[in-house]
């Protein structure tokens, strides 16, 4: 794909539905049509260029590149898809759903599962397991009791308002975020084994609930409380950053997000941070490349 310098290069060159089409199919299939319910490779393209017929006899569906994708099924046109993909993709702090819809004449209610489908494109399907010098460390995300009205503050604690974020970063390398009940030593320490591969070094703050992990990992700790923030190559300075990048994102752009999609926001964030390294138009790429899947307005929106 070419480079793009600006937003309006980008709308100049996707601004058809066939082209769209055709570049969702290269980074989909990479040149080798699969049928979309069986995996055959067996697969003709109908005249109207759009559609393809899998030749297999126990299969003989037809399917278009959307199917089996986030935009199955989809009304919004592929060229306001690709738009907010980039925008979400490459904006530091992502986009809110009333500015989306702003920018790409569509609904608040269109705009807001627009931005969730996308953000389930941008959860990575087979997460990395950590491991080298890895930083871990934990922080709340939600509102203010002071926020709250005042009939209402006494019932709630200090963090009783907030959810529990899990972080950890490799040093010059990939963040790994995941929601946790409680910060208990068993919420932590699962975390830990599930995201960090065995014998890394691990260094966290003075908080007790990691304590024990030493006989798995090479544990290195830093007392913050007693002003300590740096012991040689042991800080956690890294994970704390992107905890910023991520609240400056939920404050600044979203304002409030609800615990229940907390870690979309929380993986949107994420991809940003682990493709930093790259060109815009590569970030987009690697986007559309991750386009399988499938999220529903009803899933979104069940009660939990």
């Amino acid at each position: 794909m070419k480079p793009f310098n600006s937003l309006l290069q980008f709308q100049a060159h996707f601004n058809t539905e066939e082209k769209c089409r055709e570049f969702l199919e290269h980074q989909r299939w990479n040149g080798t049509l699969a049928c979309c319910f069986c995996g055959s490779l067996h697969v003709t393209r109908l005249k109207n260029g759009r559609r393809f017929q899998c030749n297999e006899k126990e299969c003989r569906k037809q399917f278009s590149v959307t199917v089996g994708t986030i935009a199955e099924n989809t009304k919004i046109p592929l060229t306001k898809w690709f738009l907010a993909m980039y925008i979400l993709s490459n904006h530091s702090k992502g986009i809110s759903s009333l500015q989306l819809a702003s920018w790409l004449g569509v609904t608040q209610k269109t705009a807001w599962f627009l931005n969730h489908r996308i953000r389930e494109m941008l959860t990575e399907k087979e997460p990395k397991v950590l491991r080298g010098l890895v930083e871990v460390d934990e922080t709340y995300v939600g509102g203010k009791i002071s926020n709250k009205h005042v009939s209402k503050r006494k019932h709630f604690g200090r963090n009783d308002n907030k959810t529990m974020v899990f972080g950890a970063v490799e040093r010059e390398g990939q963040v790994i975020t995941q929601i946790v009940p409680d910060t208990t030593k068993e919420s932590l320490i699962n975390a830990v084994n599930e995201n960090i591969e065995k014998g890394s070094v691990m260094v966290s703050d003075e908080n007790p609930s990691y304590k024990g992990l030493s006989k798995e990992y090479q544990h290195a700790k830093v007392n913050h409380s007693s002003g300590q923030y740096v012991i040689g190559a042991a800080h956690t300075n890294t994970i704390e950053g992107f905890w910023s990048l991520l609240k400056r994102q939920i404050n600044g752009i979203h304002h409030y997000v609800s615990p229940k999609h907390l870690q979309r926001y929380c993986h949107e964030a994420s991809f940003r941070y682990n493709q930093k390294k790259i060109t815009q138009d590569e970030r987009f790429a690697n986007a559309v490349s991750n386009c399988e899947g499938h999220l529903t307005y009803k899933t979104l929106t069940k009660q939990i």
